[in-house]
């Protein structure tokens, strides 16, 4: 409980964990307890209870989502960063083993959302002794609500954010000369968003979960693009599902990218490296 709320808050607590269970929170403890947080007084608390209640997503109405260590500032129509794609910034920053005496290396967050993953792999290179300069990080994405959200999580790194169509929003100057492009696409088939959890369903742009009849759409639109952005030896990190590996590892060797699968159990989650030659 923040210094906002007296000790004297604590039946209100008890209060918000009850209904919250009632509608369905499984967490419904630590849910209270940043509800309050974010909460400047009463009746902001059950405005915000209530929306959670019905369904919003808890991120949305706090402003943030905990991801790779760092608070992503979030929003509603946001979509919100997933922990399975913490596997994504895991190799990007492996794919990053530069030469400190050469230029900075270059990094691209596509379909970047709010630019968790970007933010994400920033903040990793730093804890790795890298400096600032030693990264030039861009992002894009389609949505202009969504790279708003992006500049102000890319700001600590000096980052630069586009408003566009995948590639066609970067500056031409980064052709050939990315390092690493880190993308979490939407591949989420279109007829199986309907079994998705209402919070995503009914709270998160439909752009970025609908990867088309497949899933694999934008993967498709992505492969056959990155090798003219990326250096010689330059690395694609994809987020897919687990059956969907086959034929994504098909598009990208049909790109003429080296590419192959890495799964992590603990996060559920699963990816393609591609390599440029």
């Amino acid at each position: 409980m923040t210094s906002a709320w007296p000790e004297s808050a604590g039946p209100l607590l008890a209060d918000v964990v009850e209904r919250l269970r009632a509608a369905g929170c499984v967490f419904a403890e630590e849910e209270a307890a940043l509800l309050l947080e974010a909460a400047e007084d009463p009746g902001r608390l059950e405005e915000l209870v209530a929306l959670r209640a019905a369904g919003e997503p808890l991120e949305h109405l706090v402003g943030w989502a905990e991801f790779g260590g760092l608070r992503i500032a979030v929003g509603p129509g946001v979509f919100v960063p997933r922990r399975r794609s913490e596997l994504l910034v895991r190799l990007a920053v492996a794919a990053l083993a530069h030469d400190a005496g050469g230029p900075p290396a270059v990094v691209v967050d596509l379909c970047c959302g709010s630019a968790a993953l970007g933010a994400a792999v920033a903040a990793a290179c730093g804890g790795r002794g890298w400096a600032s300069g030693r990264l030039e990080l861009h992002a894009a994405d389609l949505d202009p609500a969504a790279t708003a959200y992006a500049r102000r999580n890319l700001a600590p790194w000096g980052g630069r954010v586009h408003t566009g169509d995948l590639f066609a929003a970067l500056p031409g100057t980064l052709r050939g000369r990315v390092d690493v492009i880190v993308a979490n696409a939407p591949y989420v088939p279109t007829d199986a968003i309907a079994l998705m959890p209402p919070e995503a369903r009914d709270h998160e742009p439909r752009a970025s979960l609908d990867g088309g009849a497949d899933g694999l759409a934008l993967h498709r639109r992505i492969a056959a693009e990155a090798g003219e952005w990326l250096a010689p030896g330059g690395s694609l990190v994809i987020e897919v599902g687990r059956r969907q590996v086959a034929p994504a590892l098909g598009l990208l060797a049909k790109a003429r990218l080296a590419a192959h699968a890495e799964e992590d159990g603990d996060l559920d989650a699963t990816a393609i490296v591609a390599v440029s030659g």
